[in-house]
């Protein structure tokens, strides 16, 4: 009897369900209820367009902790159980988003240490909708100004503030060519960024060459140069070291070179292209090797009376203008005025490097030549700091034949050497200039 009541509990043990809990024997553990996902629901106020707002409800085993995952975009939506077993969330789609309709919606639920995933599309009317509606471009990118804080004079230890407006939550940065590169600008207020930079002892900042800047938002980037002077200008630049000198007769029939530098020392430097040379009423400006720092003119010219009216601005600008005349003589039978005098190594305004530079001449015979020579250095991109590098006598030979050496002891690249040569024989004397510049970098 004992034995058959057994049996018949065991077979009603067996029939139960296994998910009931009506029966728990004594030592057991209850099982987990397993995670469930049974629906997600997708609205949107304008599609998928960027500016719409998503709202997202899921139905599925409460007490748990929901999240989506949307290819496109960048982080997962957390949702929050609003009612039991439902859970909800919202999401605004961001311009730089790229969601596409047709990439499934990874939804995520875990109960305790339970985890389940399901994929979900995006409703089909939304899905058309997105296909067949015109996607706005996006606003153009562009800086809508870069100025600098000007400063008084440019020299070590003077700083230049910059600063930029444009399109907000993006990163900006300027270059000073030469100088300094990539130096960030901070968002000080939304669009509005701003940087500085301390010019050091060395920095060879070029007026001619601008500061840029450089402004991304996402993939995207723009730059911008700066079209305003760093120094507050009100000083024109100067026209020194002309050639031929005011007056002066020439006895040549060779090319004869017009010359001239530019000297803007404390401003920003001469603008090449405001440089205007007139010979004798003539534009020859085309004609003529121009920098910012020099202008030079070449030909073979007739006897007469030439004028020069050379005429520029810097890049503040502030005018100058110089007029002066020479003249180009060929005497006949007449006694000498002055000696020969010409340098035949370097041409005027030429380059040399760093290193010493020899220069030859021809003069008269046995002539004895006064050679002084003068160096400008740069200094922060502008000549300031003059020092004397050579004075001396040299005595042509039998031929005329003459030279000397310039050691430079300011190894600055962009340093000015004014060389003025001075023939004697005699009673009869002349002179004559030459202009070097040292290479840049």
């Amino acid at each position: 009897m004992k034995a058959y009541l057994r049996n018949q509990v065991a077979a009603l043990f067996i029939l139960m369900p296994v998910a009931s809990a009506m029966l728990v024997l004594p030592g057991t553990v209850m099982a987990q209820p397993a995670a469930e996902l049974r629906s997600l629901q997708v609205t949107s106020d304008d599609g998928l367009r960027a500016g719409a707002e998503l709202e997202f409800t899921v139905e599925g085993t409460p007490r748990g902790q929901a999240q989506l995952r949307i290819p496109g975009v960048p982080r997962n939506i957390v949702l929050k159980e609003t009612e039991r077993g439902e859970y909800t969330g919202r999401y605004t789609i961001r311009r730089q988003d790229r969601i596409s309709p047709t990439n499934p919606i990874r939804a995520t639920l875990k109960v305790r240490n339970r985890t389940v995933a399901s994929n979900y599309s995006f409703p089909a009317g939304m899905a058309n909708a997105q296909a067949g509606a015109p996607v706005p471009p996006a606003p153009a990118l562009k800086i809508e100004r870069f100025t600098v804080a000007p400063i008084d004079r440019i020299e070590p230890g003077a700083e230049l503030r910059f600063s930029l407006n444009g399109m907000p939550g993006g990163t900006a940065e300027f270059d000073i060519p030469g100088v300094v590169e990539h130096v960030p600008m901070r968002e000080v207020r939304p669009g509005v960024y701003e940087g500085a930079y301390t010019l050091r002892r060395l920095d060879n900042l070029t007026p001619s060459r601008p500061a840029v800047a450089t402004l991304r938002v996402g993939d995207r980037s723009v730059k911008t140069t700066l079209s305003q002077p760093l120094t507050a200008d009100a000083k024109p630049p100067v026209i020194r070291n002309i050639s031929p000198r005011d007056g002066e007769a020439i006895v040549d029939r060779t090319a004869i070179s017009v010359s001239g530098t530019f000297d803007d020392a404390g401003g920003v430097g001469v603008d090449p292209k405001s440089v205007r040379i007139l010979l004798s009423g003539r534009n020859v400006t085309a004609d003529s090797e121009i920098t910012a720092q020099f202008f030079t003119y070449r030909a073979v010219m007739q006897t007469g009376r030439y004028t020069v009216d050379v005429s520029a601005r810097d890049l503040a600008g502030n005018a100058v203008r110089k007029t002066w005349g020479f003249d180009v003589v060929i005497p006949v039978g007449a006694a000498p005025t002055t000696v020969p005098l010409q340098v035949t190594s370097h041409a005027n305004n030429a380059v040399v490097d760093g290193r010493t530079t020899l220069v030859r001449g021809r003069t008269a015979p046995g002539a004895v030549v006064d050679v002084q020579v003068t160096a400008v250095a740069a200094l922060a991109g502008l000549f300031g700091v003059t020092q004397d590098v050579l004075t001396e006598k040299v005595q042509a030979d039998a031929n005329g034949d003459f030279s000397f050496s310039i050691a430079p002891q300011l190894p600055l690249p962009g340093a000015r050497y004014e060389v003025t040569l001075v023939s004697h024989k005699a009673n009869l004397k002349a002179e004559t200039r030459l202009v070097l510049f040292q290479k840049q970098g």
